[in-house]
């Protein structure tokens, strides 16, 4: 750090910004470079051993002294070791510290937040799973039982909408490589995006459950057809081309037989249709296309994209995004692009990284709310692939990302130690309680 100077452990206080000159294994802290949030981390700080710590003056906010003869009653929450966001400070004070107060801690020992982000992984993959499960259980049926297949597709869909509605703010999580595997995770994970962006878009509960039904239903229709013509194909033609499209029709049929709304059977039917008349089967303009629809067809061609039947064809999410933003932007209606876009973030869930610091990161969940600061796993070759670092950017506004990389790109021991998913699967991320003191548990 230029300009940094040593300072003995006693004289700490909130806003000073300190760097550790030891090993990431040897402090909780994400990070080794930050500025003091909280009494509760200048505790930490006196019980790592050390006798002095280097910090930066020009990055330290001002003392809070002025601001505490402002406002008395600082004090008094400084002294029960109050977060620093619940106190009433001024604005100057709050613009001095930019950081996200309501995410982890950054004084939770590591053991400790290693264990709730994998808490918060295992929920993610169990939902999908389960979800999944569900799907397969309604395909079996589908044209043997519609009564059933309506009741196991209606309460799959509530589901995820309670879900999403109670979780405030909509964060997007990566899942496990492999949790996805199957034929049914193509309508699972574009039911969880036609959702998300359903949401960012303000749609009302049961819009959403529509939504989320011709998400879900979309691609039933293919259960009919042969395996060879089931999959889209850029080389398909003639009767495959036509045996592929008829796929739409077979869908919308299913899903009338199960005596679901217009709206849902209307967004089935244009899940392929394009906003510059490109698509199929109808050739509809934009301004044919429902608003279910236009979400339907946007998300389903970006999953087309990053999970392609050939492996070999897929795309990062930060290279599907610039595709869809540079290339394929006249096939979409302007607004639903736009607010998927913000939504994904620049850097959706998936994306590999370079942070500005160096380290090579792979992108694992997105607040839509602050989708420039997702949650990344680093590569530190000092630290196990089990224990790998997960740091909330939001958190860190020293710490940004630098560019998007290709898992080629990365070099051997950062491609094996981050393992950059072949298939690109999401879920709502569920907040997952974190103590923020050592006592509770």
């Amino acid at each position: 750090m230029n300009n940094s100077s040593f300072i003995d452990l006693s004289q700490l206080r909130v806003g000073m910004f300190v760097h550790l000159d030891v090993g990431w294994m040897r402090h909780p802290f994400p990070v080794s470079s930050f500025r003091i949030a909280s009494l509760d981390q200048i505790d930490t700080l006196r019980g790592l051993g050390l006798e002095r710590v280097r910090y930066a003056p020009e990055k330290s906010a001002p003392p809070p002294e002025a601001e505490a003869e402002k406002q008395p009653e600082q004090e008094a929450q400084a002294e029960t070791k109050t977060d620093i966001a619940a106190a009433p400070e001024s604005a100057a004070l709050a613009n001095a510290f930019p950081v996200a107060w309501s995410s982890a801690p950054l004084e939770m020992p590591l053991k400790r937040r290693l264990a709730a982000q994998q808490r918060c992984l295992i929920s993610s993959d169990q939902r999908f799973l389960s979800a999944v499960d569900q799907y397969r259980s309604l395909a079996q049926v589908a044209r043997k039982d519609v009564a059933r297949a309506r009741t196991v597709s209606q309460a799959l869909v509530s589901d995820c909408v309670d879900d999403l509605q109670s979780n405030g703010e909509s964060v997007i999580r990566l899942l496990s490589e492999g949790v996805g595997e199957g034929n049914a995770m193509h309508p699972i994970n574009v039911m969880v995006l036609c959702l998300l962006l359903g949401k960012a878009q303000g749609l009302t509960a049961p819009e959403l459950q529509e939504l989320g039904l011709a998400a879900l239903l979309h691609d039933l229709g293919k259960l009919q057809l042969p395996a060879q013509v089931a999959q889209p194909s850029p080389s398909r033609a003639g009767g495959e081309r036509i045996g592929y499209e008829d796929h739409v029709g077979a869908s919308v049929a299913l899903a009338q037989s199960m005596e679901l709304s217009s709206t849902v059977l209307i967004a089935i039917a244009q899940h392929h249709e394009m906003a510059d008349g490109s698509g199929f089967p109808l050739g509809l303009l934009g301004e044919d296309l429902s608003p279910a629809g236009r979400i339907l067809a946007l998300v389903n061609h970006y999953d087309g994209l990053c999970n392609p039947v050939n492996h070999a064809d897929s795309l990062t999410p930060h290279e599907a995004l610039s595709v869809l933003f540079s290339r394929l932007k006249k096939h979409f209606d302007p607004a639903t692009l736009n607010a998927f876009i913000r939504m994904m973030g620049v850097y959706p869930p998936g994306s590999v990284v370079q942070l500005v610091n160096g380290l090579y990161a792979l992108v694992v969940s997105v607040n839509s709310a602050r989708p420039l600061r997702p949650k990344v796993i680093v590569h530190d070759p000092d630290v196990s692939q089990a224990n790998a670092h997960l740091l909330d950017l939001e958190s860190l506004p020293e710490l940004g990302i630098r560019r998007s990389l290709k898992p080629s790109q990365l070099p051997r021991a950062a491609l094996d130690y981050l393992s950059p998913r072949q298939r690109i699967c999401y879920f709502f991320e569920r907040a997952v309680e974190l103590p923020r003191h050592e006592g509770s548990l």
